[in-house]
């Protein structure tokens, strides 16, 4: 395939992507807002993993699109929208991190829980995680970027305007040893132990022999188990749709001859579309999901008369 066809292709999918993300995600913070039974601490989380996703999907990836037709923008116009991008990824691995520990807690101290994390230390925890985020992808913009490069091999003259592409204003040494070995690597790793230790937990508290005199642990470890299960899978998905794009920046940065477009174009793809299968996971696999969702869908835009359920209600 031609370069042009490439960018017709990444386009037409940037396009579908994009509309899916937005409507999918603002789906989620709905049946969170309408369902009282989801506004528990890990539903919090969700909901700014939604919201970050919502950006991407209105935000980030028409300015994508504008990249990919080779603009000519001011250096620092650029850098912002490539900074963009980096705030909200991050902010995607910390409350995946933030959801890993909930869960962990939950199933590690189950009568204690609700003691130890409250809404008020959930939404402080929410804050903090974009607070960091905003930190770390706003690094460039204090001065680790590819400025003085482009200036002193003669590709920036005066007037700073590039052609804005993302590894022209983004310094590879920031995306692969801070980005990637410093903010998104060892979180995922940290993730990976924690959700070893949540399934190791549940089997061993699902094999315990049950009393009479107590009550059976099974049906509220079994919720857990499910639950578990679900998000590492939203987990599974996150690192399947990144890590190709942080893998093809560690070959750039060491390999710096290797430029495949067709690569790069479904690495960018991939971490796009990850923003749009989240709401899927959570329509197939958690029940509570699946309900709001029927219900929005039958009640909001079908204009249905709503059937009164009270076991949603509650």
């Amino acid at each position: 395939m031609t370069v042009d066809a490439y960018k017709a292709l990444y386009i037409g999918m940037e396009v579908v992507i994009a509309l899916s993300s937005v409507i999918g995600n603002v789906m989620v913070v709905w049946a969170v807002r309408i369902n009282r039974s989801l506004r528990d601490t890990t539903f919090c989380f969700i909901v700014s993993l939604a919201l970050a996703d919502i950006a991407v999907g209105a935000l980030v990836i028409p300015l994508a699109i504008t990249i990919s037709i080779d603009l000519k923008t001011h250096f620092y116009s650029c850098l912002l929208v490539a900074c963009t991008v980096l705030v909200l990824t991050q902010s995607s691995i910390l409350a995946l991190l933030a959801i890993a520990i909930d869960r962990y807690l939950r199933v590690k101290i189950p009568m204690s829980y609700k003691r130890v994390v409250t809404p008020r230390r959930a939404g402080t925890a929410v804050l903090l995680c974009w607070l960091v985020s905003i930190i770390v992808g706003l690094t460039p913009m204090l001065g680790w970027n590819n400025l003085q490069q482009l200036r002193k091999n003669g590709s920036l003259k005066n007037d700073t305007l590039v052609v804005c592409k993302f590894e022209t204003v983004i310094s590879m040494d920031y995306m692969v040893y801070f980005n990637f070995f410093g903010w998104v690597l060892p979180p995922l790793l940290l993730m990976l132990a924690i959700y070893v230790e949540i399934f190791y937990m549940i089997h061993k508290q699902l094999n315990k022999k049950v009393t009479a005199s107590h009550t059976d642990p099974r049906r509220y470890f079994g919720k857990e188990l499910k639950l578990a299960k679900s998000l590492a899978l939203v987990l599974f998905l996150f690192a399947v749709s990144w890590l190709p794009l942080h893998i093809l920046n560690c070959i750039t940065l060491f390999c710096p001859g290797y430029h495949e477009v067709g690569f790069i174009y479904i690495a960018i793809i991939l971490s796009h579309g990850n923003s749009a299968v989240n709401p899927i996971v959570y329509a197939f696999r958690i029940k509570k999901f699946r309900t709001a969702f029927r219900k929005i869908w039958k009640q909001y835009l079908l204009c249905q008369d709503p059937v009164v359920d009270e076991q949603f209600l509650k």
